[in-house]
């Protein structure tokens, strides 16, 4: 993650892809600044996950596995059991195991970038764990330097409605030396200039929203290639 070629360079999107020609289209109307991604709860086994990911493998250098549920942490252990198998490049972890995660691939010699992720709590300067418990945003920050956690996600922001605290957020994590920062929750093509504006102004060296939501079509389940164009456009301006 940490080499791929990043618009500004920093900057590269995560959209769902169905299939592997839904990756093709994706990276395509990205101009290869998108990471294609699964969710656990699309696949009944782990062995029906890993064989997608193998399969968008071949035209995606990286493949983001996600929670899915809306970020049910209780698929963690899912999540890693499919990455074990698939080399996905990319996996989503709530905070509490996303140490434990990256050891396991370390231990496994599979190189592997694992996010940790938080919830918005409507307070500047304080952060939701996966339990709903509250927390000092640099507490936080702080057990994840020890941890060695990569990049921290944070959803849901229900569009621009947390946008103060996910930039604060960033700021803090950048001080700390923390790679990237992954948005999450509503958003698309009406609020992402001002999402990205935001985060842009600071340090944070890596940034990757999630965007899912209406980018897919109900009918087909498909990422629509034209969404995609018209949010990274909008970024590139």
């Amino acid at each position: 993650m940490r080499s791929t070629k990043k618009l500004h360079d920093r900057l590269l999107f995560n959209f769902l892809a169905f299939d592997k020609k839904n990756a093709e289209d994706i990276l395509e109307a990205s101009e290869g600044f998108s990471v294609p991604g699964i969710v656990s709860t699309d696949f009944e086994t782990v062995s029906a996950a890993a064989e997608k990911v193998d399969e968008l493998r071949q035209v995606a250098p990286i493949v983001s596995i996600g929670l899915g549920g809306g970020g049910d942490t209780s698929l963690w252990r899912k999540v890693i059991d499919i990455g074990l198998i698939a080399n996905p490049g990319h996996i989503n972890q709530p905070f509490h195991t996303s140490s434990y995660a990256q050891g396991v691939f370390d231990q496994e010699g599979i190189p592997q970038f694992v996010n940790a992720l938080i919830a918005p709590s409507g307070k500047l300067g304080i952060v939701k764990l996966a339990d709903g418990k509250e927390i000092q945003l640099g507490h936080l920050l702080d057990m994840a330097v020890l941890l060695n956690i990569q990049s921290i996600k944070v959803m849901p922001l229900q569009g621009l409605q947390h946008l103060d605290e996910i930039v604060e957020i960033a700021k803090e994590a950048a001080c700390r030396g923390i790679y990237g920062i992954e948005p999450a929750g509503g958003i698309h093509s009406g609020n992402i200039r001002e999402l990205i504006a935001a985060l842009m102004k600071t340090n944070i060296s890596f940034i990757m929203p999630h965007i899912f939501g209406n980018t897919i079509d109900p009918l087909t389940r498909r990422t629509i290639p034209a969404k995609v164009r018209e949010i990274v456009e909008i970024a590139t301006k």
